[in-house]
């Protein structure tokens, strides 16, 4: 197997995107002799120098992809990086002897990989959960006619198209149309109020101080009072097993120091645990 030694352009968004861009578009496409001998070099002898070549030459395929995603408000460079990992899974199934060209095999693997990298991340997709609101999900804007809300009828129509409920159609829409509200109010708004000057600090509620209060004392005088009811053997095994600083001491080490089998050593600590639940329930 020959190590690769080519270097990926760098993809971290912000001002390098256009960076990056100019970079992929740089790099020489590849002949369909040149991704037959490559891909053969990459399935026959594992070359990852020839993946990384036909990775590379296709990198400005994932761009041009990616582009068409840009109206559901995630980075740019996000959607980059994941058809990249499309094209990547597409070059390790290319087989040239189908005689197809990777770029048409490729087309697949990226678009599914950006279509699974939106469904997981934008705000709207918790609704599209089947194979029908998916196409919804990712075709409502091109159907849509002008920007103006859908009427019924022409909810009707996409939905008769794409196999979904009208009021599928128009949920997705309003849903799309909506703007997020920041949870936070911005600097220098001192008059203003956000959402989270509305939520409880269920921290600080008047019950859970007190349950909090309980399960300190419990941890503390009553598991001390627990102990207290156990002989020396059984709260020196609960100890070094539960209550050890560092990880605990196994079995068979107390088996070691008590002169016992360490299934005998299981037996003591169970009922010791026993035990120590009643104290505490009491």
């Amino acid at each position: 197997m020959t190590a690769t030694t080519m270097t990926l352009p760098v993809l971290a968004g912000g001002d390098s995107l256009d960076r990056y861009i100019q970079q992929v578009n740089a790099i020489p496409l590849l002949s369909q002799e040149e991704e037959v001998h490559l891909a053969n070099r990459l399935h026959q002898d594992n070359d990852l120098d020839a993946a990384g070549k036909l990775v590379l030459s296709h990198l400005r395929v994932v761009v041009s992809i990616a582009r068409g995603y840009a109206g559901y408000g995630l980075p740019q460079a996000d959607l980059i990086q994941e058809g990249n990992i499309g094209l990547m899974k597409a070059v390790k199934r290319f087989e040239p002897s189908r005689g197809v060209r990777l770029f048409s095999f490729a087309v697949h693997w990226i678009r599914a990989e950006i279509h699974e990298y939106i469904l997981r991340n934008w705000r709207l997709v918790r609704i599209a959960t089947t194979k029908a609101q998916r196409k919804l999900f990712f075709n409502l804007r091109s159907m849509k006619q002008g920007f103006s809300a859908l009427t019924h009828k022409e909810a009707r129509q996409i939905a008769d198209d794409l196999g979904v409920k009208p009021e599928e159609v128009l949920e997705m829409e309003t849903r799309m149309s909506g703007q997020d509200i920041a949870l936070v109010a911005e600097d220098g708004d001192e008059d203003g109020y956000a959402p989270i000057d509305w939520l409880a600090d269920a921290d600080n509620e008047p019950v859970a101080v007190l349950e909090r209060r309980a399960s300190d004392r419990l941890q503390g005088e009553g598991l001390q009072a627990a102990l207290e009811t156990l002989d020396a053997r059984s709260r020196r095994i609960v100890e070094a097993r539960w209550l050890a600083d560092d990880s605990g001491a196994t079995l068979h080490e107390l088996a070691d120091e008590f002169g016992v089998s360490a299934e005998r050593i299981r037996q003591i600590e169970v009922k010791a645990l026993q035990k120590m639940k009643a104290a505490l329930a009491d």
